[in-house]
């Protein structure tokens, strides 16, 4: 495991300042990381995917649970190093890590060695959403997760309808899997320490699909009933529907009242709108 020693000594040979633009807090407790690990639920047969390795700490929890560890890794020079980080400290388990050289945004199967069936990361705080996102879409493969990220992002992530946080991320998350919160970590953990703490997120995806609607409409409604949360349903859905007067008629077919707002409904509320 990696050490705040160690993790400085890492850095430093890699003339590594820890960016904002990147999200790079790196964790450098061995009891948090081993926190992780254990909240996430992995098997022996699990191929995990990290999204940000950094420096190696979590990666090198992860590699004794996991059949494999795929680490997606946007810098080039922390990419180039982590396999000699994980060689030197632990060489057992080295020849189960793949690293991919890439942004995490734009990663497909096709960029991966091996299909993903968790995704395990540190995620920087200001693409955590999107990234987790983009990844449930394009990897059909992955059927849980654990994310750490803001506090607040998390408390949004797993929040049910009726929160008054509740809201975009919420929605779209909850369209691909059973989410909660799983924990929380204080900001001392990590070098440079962050602002705020943060969280764990812990999903797990449907069994199957909770409908065959056009994942892009429901967004976009989702996105619609949320950019000004103070609106009913009706006020806020009337530029999406394209006639103002059809909305209070999509609405009754759907079995929704038009006087609601969005943080009221769940996904299958959407999804009725969606299908209407």
């Amino acid at each position: 495991m990696l050490g705040p020693a160690e993790v400085r000594r890492l850095a430093e040979e890699l003339g590594i300042r820890p960016t904002k633009k990147l999200g790079q807090n790196f964790v450098h407790d061995p009891n948090t990381v081993r926190k992780i690990v254990a909240a996430a639920g992995l098997t022996e047969d699990d191929v995990v995917l990290e999204v940000g390795p950094g420096l190696g700490s979590l990666t090198l929890a992860l590699l004794p649970a996991a059949r494999q560890v795929v680490a997606v890794e946007i810098d080039p020079p922390l990419a180039q190093r982590l396999p000699q980080t994980v060689g030197e400290m632990d060489p057992d388990n080295a020849g189960k890590l793949h690293v991919v050289l890439k942004d995490a945004m734009k990663v497909t199967q096709e960029d991966l060695p091996v299909q993903p069936t968790a995704i395990v990361a540190n995620l920087p705080y200001n693409v955590a959403v999107p990234v987790v996102l983009h990844l449930l879409a394009e990897l059909p493969s992955l059927q849980k997760g654990l994310v750490m990220v803001q506090a607040e992002v998390a408390d949004r992530m797993a929040a049910k309808p009726g929160n008054k946080i509740y809201g975009v991320p919420s929605v779209k998350l909850a369209w691909y899997a059973e989410s909660k919160k799983a924990g929380s970590i204080g900001k001392n953990v990590f070098w440079p320490a962050p602002n705020v703490d943060s969280g764990l997120v812990w999903f797990q995806r449907h069994e199957k699909p909770l409908s065959t609607v056009d994942r892009k409409k429901l967004f976009s409604i989702v996105d619609a009933a949320f950019a000004q949360r103070r609106k009913t349903l009706r006020a806020a859905l009337k530029g999406w529907a394209g006639n103002p007067g059809n909305i209070d008629e999509l609405l009754a077919k759907a079995g929704v009242d038009p006087q609601v707002r969005g943080e009221q409904l769940s996904v299958i509320d959407f999804i009725r709108i969606a299908e209407v």
